[in-house]
């Protein structure tokens, strides 16, 4: 087995910080990289020895895997941990780590590229008997052919782009003159998007659920799933707030959709963390989506109901350990949910609103979690994804969980950007999210932006009045102290030279 000495974050931001935190715990050394509007970044000042890497395009900076590279043979860093985004699912990064004898904290390189593959991925799945929407295993080039697989399968049906996610290269078709159209912009935003335009076709399932299964595998062939995370909640086909375990599934629907979970990493050579994603019908059944080979963003929430560190897990499956526990060592222990808190506007179709953060006061007390990636004082740039932070909660039940959300919800105090606090205040409180009956339709089914403007003009006054004062309070000078600059960020390093 090898030892992990020193680890290289190959991120920034909140996993950053996260990362930094485990290793701490475990003794192991860790190497901060950031662009130059970083310098200053909680996960710079957090990590052992930071360095950087570039100006603030990630393609200058984050995404450029010589100079990740050059950093951990600088360092000493005998690992490499990718975060999510960037370049976690990269398998060519993953396998240049293994080229430059660095450990990779994630699954091998062939996995990574299987399940990359939309396609390939439908295949290895149909191989593995995982339920799959009806649908084409392979790409589709020709708009004719598609159309009429489209009407073999039946309207609505969704064009999905075959090498990538997020929302991109995707469309929902409920009208056959609609899908010519429809076609060609998929292929056009996914090439965009992911410089490959091929597209597949799959059954659109009305008012689905999106629930995924956490994985873990070690390299001696032991694979156990740590239950379900909900993710309906989504604007743009992407997540806001998640929920462990869902409030819909019976015990035995768990437990094949968890088989299910586990024969899909098996099925391509899996090892370390990952996420089995499907959607749900309103009858239970359940259909592959895709499989995310990276520690997931709402990670906590599985956290918080099993009481692992994903990260301490993810460095002992890469040391080589092996799990030590098996399927019936687990289970579920109360109720936790993830609120994500961007500096978006609701009110503007949560159009992202990047700027200074004036003042952040998270919540505290029993039961509730804060990542951020941003401190007061520092700025959500617009070169990233808006992301604050991700509050989380944990309940002995989901209505505890819920309403211990609600008073974290209404504690956490932001300024300077606006935010979807608000927006996640209304999902606690609605009707619809509190008794479970909802899909990933939620915003546009329930939500409408008047419902967060106040009618209230004492209410607009007061907010006027705290606004100006607040800015001739930030107008006045900070004298120095000891001829020391008062806003500069203290730092356990020093800032090393530019590759």
């Amino acid at each position: 087995m090898a030892t992990i000495r020193k680890v290289l974050i190959a991120n920034r931001g909140e996993i950053a910080v996260r990362v930094i935190r485990t290793c701490r715990e475990h003794g192991i050394g860790t190497v901060a990289v950031f662009s130059e509007p970083d310098r200053t970044a909680p996960h710079v000042r957090l990590a052992d020895e930071a360095y950087l890497i570039g100006p603030a395009p990630s393609a200058q900076s984050y995404l450029v895997q010589e100079k990740i590279l050059e950093v951990a043979h600088r360092s000493g860093a005998d690992a490499v941990h990718p975060g999510y985004g960037f370049l976690s699912e990269n398998a060519t990064f993953a396998q240049a780590c293994a080229d430059a004898g660095l450990i990779f904290i994630g699954p091998p390189p062939q996995a990574i590229k299987a399940m990359g593959d939309k396609t390939e991925a439908r295949l290895l799945m149909e191989q593995a008997g995982v339920p799959m929407a009806p649908g084409t295993t392979d790409a589709i080039d020709d708009p004719d052919e598609a159309a009429r697989i489209a009407d073999e399968i039946g309207y609505p049906v969704l064009i999905k782009a075959a090498a990538g996610g997020g929302g991109k290269g995707m469309r929902i078709v409920e009208d056959p003159a609609e899908f010519a159209r429809s076609f060609r912009a998929a292929r056009s935003e996914a090439a965009s998007a992911f410089g490959d335009g091929r597209v597949f076709i799959e059954k659109y399932i009305v008012q689905p659920r999106h629930i995924e299964f956490q994985i873990l595998a070690d390299q001696h062939g032991h694979c156990v799933h740590l239950f379900e995370r909900e993710c309906s909640v989504q604007r743009r086909h992407q997540k806001v707030i998640e929920e462990a375990p869902s409030s819909i599934l019976t015990p035995e629907v768990r437990q094949k959709m968890g088989d299910a979970a586990v024969a899909a990493a098996r099925a391509c050579g899996y090892f370390n963390a990952g996420t089995v994603e499907f959607l749900v019908d309103k009858d239970l059944n359940f259909y592959f989506m895709e499989m995310n080979t990276r520690l997931q963003v709402e990670h906590p929430v599985t956290e918080g109901i099993t009481g692992l560190d994903l990260v301490a897990e993810q460095l002992r499956v890469a040391e080589g350990e092996e799990l030590g526990y098996t399927q019936e060592d687990l289970s579920i222990h109360g109720h936790a949910i993830e609120c994500r808190v961007y500096a978006e506007d609701p009110l503007s179709g949560f159009l992202p609103d990047p700027g200074p953060l004036l003042r952040h006061a998270p919540p505290s007390g029993f039961g509730v979690r804060v990542d951020a990636g941003v401190e007061e004082g520092g700025e959500v740039l617009i070169h990233y994804d808006p992301m604050i932070s991700k509050l989380i909660t944990w309940g002995r039940t989901r209505e505890e969980a819920i309403r211990r959300m609600e008073r974290a919800l209404d504690e956490y105090d932001i300024a300077g950007v606006q935010t979807t606090i608000p927006f996640c205040r209304f999902v606690m409180g609605h009707e619809a999210f509190r008794s479970g009956r909802f899909s990933t339709h939620f915003v546009q089914d329930h939500f409408e932006p008047s419902v967060l403007t106040p009618d209230d003009p004492a209410f607009d006054e007061a907010a006027a009045v705290a606004a100006t004062l607040f800015r001739a309070q930030r107008r006045k000078p900070v004298p120095a102290v000891n001829g020391t600059d008062p806003t500069a960020a203290a730092s356990r390093w020093a800032l090393r030279r530019r590759l």
